[in-house]
């Protein structure tokens, strides 16, 4: 999922400053999970926006509204009457979510009230770990399912640099060593041999170094 965390409110007070009638407007799905963006994040950050401003001796209104996902056009319709209501958006969704509402409403300034910080899984409540890259050339099935290009510090892919110390990276020793984790797994499922595979240097045409990427799936287009 989609990892965020919320902006400070000093710094959400000094965004929206310009307005005085926002919506403030939560999503519903990987925001939610990691406690950045849904509607219980909207209503306790409206409370403090509201009484936050309030002490500085001004005035806003201040709607709640939160949505499924702010990615999908189907869902941003939901919201379409409150926004035109209001003067901004305050979005607590990623990015695209973020980037998806100003494509939509072109005349209404959106702002965005997390930041997006990297696709991660929940290790534990309240613990959420960075997994994938979203680098284009997924080779997990080498890897055991551990991704070095993510969780290796030095994104070595044929094999450990030979500077961790019992499992523990040297560049971070708070951190698993990926290759430790790496051989580890591929133990586990009789798979070593794949270690004699040589992986050439990392092409990132597939990823962001081309710009905007995009996925077309031409048996689901209309």
């Amino acid at each position: 999922m989609i990892v965020a965390e919320q902006k400070s409110i000093a710094e959400i007070k000094e965004i929206v400053a310009p307005y005085k009638k926002i919506l403030l407007l939560g999503c519903g799905t990987c925001v939610k999970t990691c406690f950045a963006g849904g509607e219980d994040e909207v209503a306790v950050m409206a409370s403090a926006l509201r009484l936050a401003v309030k002490m500085e001796g001004r005035d806003i209104e201040i709607e709640e509204l939160t949505v499924e996902r702010q990615c999908e056009d189907e869902f941003i319709q939901e919201s379409a009457e409150a926004i035109a209501r209001n003067e901004s958006v305050l979005s607590l969704a990623c990015g695209a979510g973020v980037q998806a509402l100003a494509r939509r409403f072109k005349t209404t300034p959106v702002l965005p009230g997390v930041n997006t910080t990297f696709m991660g899984v929940l290790e534990k409540p309240g613990l959420f770990t960075e997994e994938c890259a979203g680098c284009g050339d997924c080779k997990l099935a080498l890897f055991g399912g551990v991704c070095p290009f993510t969780r290796c510090a030095k994104k070595l892919v044929n094999g450990p640099c030979g500077g961790s110390r019992k499992g523990k990276c040297e560049v971070n020793p708070d951190t698993d060593c990926a290759w430790h984790l790496i051989i580890e797994r591929l133990t586990a499922l009789g798979q070593m041999n794949n270690l004699k595979v040589y992986l050439p240097p990392k092409n990132w045409c597939a990823s962001l170094s081309s710009g905007p990427r995009k996925l077309i799936r031409e048996d689901h287009e209309i």
